[in-house]
C-alpha cells in the first residue's frame, strides 16, 4: 500500500508538470504565485482560530463551563447524556476549531474507547459548526433575514447531539 501511495504521488506530479509544459505555462511562477495565495489566506484564517481557541480555554479555564456543567449536570444523568461532552455540545455550533479543541482536551482525559470518547467523536461529526456556515453562505449571497434557518439549524444539532447518544448506546 506504501507502494501505491508513493507511485501515486509521484505520477500525479509528473502528469501535472508534463501538462504544464505542453501548455507552455511557467510551472515555477504559477507554484509561487499558489504559495503566495496561500500564505494570504493563512493569514487572513489564523486571526479567527487564534481567537477562537482563546475564547474556549477561556472559558474552560475561568470554570464557566464547569459552572455549565453543574447545573445542568441533574438534567444529563436524568437523561443518560454524559455531561463531560457538554462542552463540545455548546462549543460545537460555534466554533469547529473550538470544538475541535475541546475533543481534544476530552480525548486526553477519556479514551476514544470509553463510552464518553465515542459519544464526543460520533457528535463531532454528526454536528455542524451552524453559526459559521450561516454566516458564509448567506453573507456570500447577502441574504440577512436567517431567523428560521437558525432555528432549523440548531434544532438539526440538537438531533444530532441527542442521536450521538442514542447511536453509541445502542451499537457501540
Amino acid at each position: 500500500m506504501n507502494y501505491v501511495a508513493s507511485v501515486s504521488v509521484a505520477v500525479m506530479i509528473s502528469a501535472i508538470l508534463l501538462t504544464a509544459l505542453l501548455r507552455k505555462k511557467d510551472v515555477f511562477r504559477l507554484f509561487t504565485d499558489g504559495a503566495l495565495d496561500g500564505l494570504k489566506t493563512m493569514l487572513t484564517v489564523i486571526p479567527s482560530v487564534v481567537g477562537l481557541v482563546l475564547m474556549v480555554t477561556l472559558l474552560q479555564q475561568s470554570g464557566f463551563l464547569t459552572f455549565i456543567e453543574h447545573i445542568l449536570n441533574p438534567l444529563c444523568e436524568k437523561c443518560g447524556f454524559p455531561v463531560q461532552v457538554l462542552p463540545l455540545a455548546l462549543i460545537r455550533p460555534v466554533s469547529g476549531s473550538g470544538a475541535l479543541a475541546v475533543l481534544d482536551n476530552l480525548l486526553e482525559n477519556y479514551s476514544p474507547d470509553e463510552f464518553v470518547g465515542k459519544v464526543a467523536s460520533v457528535m463531532m461529526g454528526s454536528t455542524e459548526t451552524t453559526f459559521y456556515v450561516i454566516a458564509m453562505y448567506f453573507g456570500s449571497v447577502n441574504i440577512t433575514k436567517v431567523g428560521r434557518t437558525v432555528i432549523c439549524a440548531l434544532l438539526a444539532d440538537l438531533t444530532g447531539i441527542i442521536m450521538s447518544v442514542v447511536t453509541v448506546s445502542l451499537f457501540l
